[in-house]
């Protein structure tokens, strides 16, 4: 079982921070930048302070500042610099660094403070595509690594489906002005839908009408929902499921079963949709979002 991390190896903090293992040591021998502990057998340690203060450097540093006039300022230095900069202009590597330090900490209320910022100086789309995406796509990584923990994960991926789900809200409190419904839903035993959910977000505020079915969805209950439209098409996100063997038996069933008999397509996206080698007039993969998106709100 993973243990939520509460000191880190040097590694850990090359894999955080972007900055090379050999450079925090250089970081930290000459300008005393990190002040680890140390094993029995002295290897370095490193607490969540100084993930934050490394991370607070790296900021500065990749923002032009020298590394010799960082390593003379004072921790409380070191934040009113990286508050100062980043109240100057909207950087989303900052915003970036604060919500992975908020997932670490699994501090809620820094999260919600950096977004709010966020979206003081941007649009809920470029914090969606420019922060949140970045930062899902780092959880991910690190997942590999082991570096974060399936909580941490949950903890932050919890917050933005929140604020999409809220957003989409808004948009949906807008009478639809195309004829065209989109259907959205995840195949049988598919759970990953935070990208489904964009989609549905961007088809919303584009004027159309959508009906999000969710997760784990079965091919024979889309029956339904053909009875009370005419215009409709399919949209689905295959992450894990269906498996990479069995991406084209599922697509060959829905296409008999639903699309052909009705004449209707399906728009699919994600990882295993991209091993599909079934081929249908009726069934197009999308390798990225703002392909289908780009197709669709025309």
């Amino acid at each position: 079982m993973n243990k939520i991390p509460t000191t880190f190896s040097i590694k850990d903090l090359e894999n955080l921070s972007g900055i090379k293992a050999h450079t925090i040591r250089i970081w930290e021998k000459r300008y005393n930048i990190l002040s680890p502990e140390r094993t029995t057998t002295n290897i370095r340690l490193y607490n969540l302070e100084n993930l934050q203060k490394l991370l607070n450097v790296a900021f500065l540093y990749n923002s032009g500042l020298k590394i010799s006039k960082l390593g003379k300022l004072s921790n409380d230095q070191i934040k009113q610099a990286v508050k100062d900069f980043a109240e100057k202009k909207a950087d989303k590597n900052y915003f970036l660094d604060e919500l992975k330090l908020s997932m670490f900490s699994y501090d809620q209320f820094k999260f919600e403070q950096t977004y709010n910022v966020m979206l003081s100086e941007m649009s809920f789309r470029e914090v969606f595509l420019d922060v949140f995406v970045p930062l899902l796509e780092f959880i991910g990584l690190q997942w590999l690594s082991d570096s974060i923990t399936p909580s941490h994960e949950h903890f932050i991926t919890s917050l933005v489906m929140q604020k999409l789900l809220i957003n989409t809200e808004r948009v949906q409190s807008i009478r639809p002005d195309k004829s065209k419904v989109y259907v959205l839903f995840l195949p049988d035993d598919e759970i990953h839908e935070l990208g489904l959910m964009y989609v549905n977000y961007e088809l919303s505020r584009a004027g159309h009408q959508t009906i999000y079915l969710g997760p784990s969805v079965p091919i024979g209950s889309l029956e339904s929902i053909i009875s009370c439209y005419s215009d409709v098409s399919f949209v689905s996100y295959f992450t894990v499921f269906p498996t990479k063997s069995e991406v084209d038996t599922y697509l060959e069933e829905i296409d008999s079963k639903i699309l052909i008999k009705n004449n209707l397509t399906l728009s699919i996206l994600g990882r295993n949709a991209r091993e599909a080698t079934f081929r249908s007039e009726r069934i197009k993969v999308f390798n990225k979002v703002d392909d289908l998106l780009n197709k669709m709100i025309e």
